[in-house]
């Protein structure tokens, strides 16, 4: 059972979110204004910080000039350090996963729950450095920090400078082909749709501990809340942000060949900006991106609501295939979704009032999120189980579920896993025992072990289409 301390905790949230909720049902609001809003006022927020002055640097981006749509950008100091040498030529010679991870075979339902504790000795192996390797891996980022900051003559920068003692970090000029790519990570936080912000304190936190443990670059994605904005403003906008991942790379392409050219007129620094925002209207390329990103091996996670999010933008990545070209969407992972429906599961009956989040405070989050003229439990941004949701579950990328042992969604998100798993798509379930909704991400719980133990296990999964070594993770 959880502590005492989360179930007093748990008592206190409840109230002040039903409160909340209560005053948003009888606030008027203005759906007529798209722009809409991210963040609420009380809500701890923590700043932006571009100085790798605790191992990352973050900086937000308002991206859509007419709605508030935002992100911040997770860069790990590892971005810094030289790339593999010839990491795809390498990625050959490596051996097959050890079968202790998934365990067995993938198609089999019974084997679909993956029990915590088996997990903790290869965690530890896996994630662990030796000191050896950490001084060595220490000079060189030390090297690489010198050459990114000083902007030697190798490394010619495009936005790239320090300001100031805290070295601020603006990135490399696109065209540099020797800067470290990073996989690129979409995030989507929850909130129940009314509340939560990309940029608040627990999100920060979380966004961290997944890019350091994952090693990718994460894009924490600011999208427009509930009841200003209904469905579908949060939908399009985590698919907005895919597209934005999307159009950067190609600005980015565009910009190195125009900087290459050789023959005929050559563009200064200065003719080539100005030149890419003219013909691409207010766009401009994102440095960290355009440096140190892989879109070709994007992954979406999504918390809570934000796993509905991440959901509907793997499927839509999907129906659009090549079209988003060159993003590729390799994975997601879902944790503890928003699912519902109007036939109640055994959890939803058993754990109706279980704790921070209960079933009653959940549909009135959906009845602020969906339309009036739309709301049912069974709409297909609720329940993912119901028919004629396109495109075919068997084309939707490989995808892990989290689960809380005392929250009473587990059983539809469980059983939408058993649904990908019945078509060959690797659908494990991770369950954890004593755990509640939110476990690993709200703001009280963050540093418990059992959050750090769901991240690591989150990044060995992750690693397996993440790397080189296509799906292939040795431990």
């Amino acid at each position: 059972m959880p502590s005492v301390a989360v179930k007093l905790y748990s008592v206190f949230f409840k109230f002040l979110l039903k409160h909340r909720l209560q005053n948003r049902i009888q606030t008027p609001h203005d759906d007529s204004n798209p722009f809409g809003i991210t963040t609420r006022p009380e809500e701890s927020v923590s700043a932006a910080n571009p100085s790798f002055a605790d191992g990352f640097a973050t900086k937000d981006i308002h991206i859509d000039p007419l709605t508030s749509l935002s992100v911040r950008i997770f860069l790990p100091e590892s971005a810094l350090n030289p790339p593999e040498p010839d990491s795809k030529h390498h990625s050959k010679l490596k051996s097959k996963p050890n079968p202790r991870w998934l365990g067995l075979d993938q198609n089999d339902s019974s084997t679909a729950f993956i029990p915590n504790h088996h997990l903790q000795t290869l965690r530890r192996n896996s994630l662990g450095l030796s000191a050896t390797n950490s001084n060595t891996e220490s000079s060189l980022r030390e090297e690489s920090r010198r050459n990114s900051y000083g902007c030697s003559n190798d490394v010619e920068a495009f936005n790239c400078r320090s300001d100031g003692v805290g070295g601020v970090y603006r990135g490399y000029l696109p065209s540099i082909d020797k800067s470290r790519k990073l996989p690129i990570m979409l995030q989507f936080h929850g909130g129940g749709w009314v509340s939560g912000s990309n940029d608040s304190v627990a999100n920060d936190l979380f966004c961290r501990r997944i890019a350091k443990l994952c090693d990718v670059i994460v894009v924490a994605v600011g999208y427009r809340l509930a009841p200003e904005n209904r469905y579908p403003a949060a939908f399009e906008d985590g698919l907005k942000v895919l597209h934005w991942l999307g159009k950067q790379a190609n600005l980015a392409e565009c910009s190195k060949s125009m900087g290459n050219a050789k023959g005929g007129t050559e563009f200064k620094k200065a003719d080539l900006q100005r030149h890419i925002v003219d013909t691409f209207g207010a766009s401009m390329v994102e440095p960290w991106l355009a440096a140190h990103g892989d879109p070709s091996r994007c992954v979406l996670l999504g918390v809570s609501c934000g796993a509905n999010i991440a959901d509907y933008v793997a499927r839509k990545a999907v129906e659009a295939g090549k079209l988003l070209d060159p993003v590729k969407v390799v994975a997601q992972v879902l944790m503890y979704p928003f699912f519902i429906g109007s036939v109640p599961t055994h959890s939803e009956i058993k754990l109706a009032n279980s704790y921070f989040y209960d079933k009653q405070m959940c549909i009135l989050a959906w009845k602020l999120f969906l339309p009036e003229e739309e709301f049912s439990l069974d709409h297909p941004a609720a329940n993912p189980l119901v028919p004629g949701r396109g495109p075919p579950l068997k084309l939707m990328p490989p995808t892990l579920t989290i689960v809380a042992e005392h929250d009473w969604m587990r059983d539809r998100a469980i059983a939408y896993s058993e649904e990908l798993r019945k078509v060959n798509v690797d659908a494990p379930v991770l369950e954890y025992k004593d755990a509640v909704h939110e476990f690993a991400t709200l703001d009280m719980l963050l540093k418990t072990p059992q959050a750090q133990a769901c991240a690591e296990d989150i990044a060995i999964w992750v690693k397996k289409y993440i790397s080189f070594r296509g799906h292939e993770f040795s431990y």
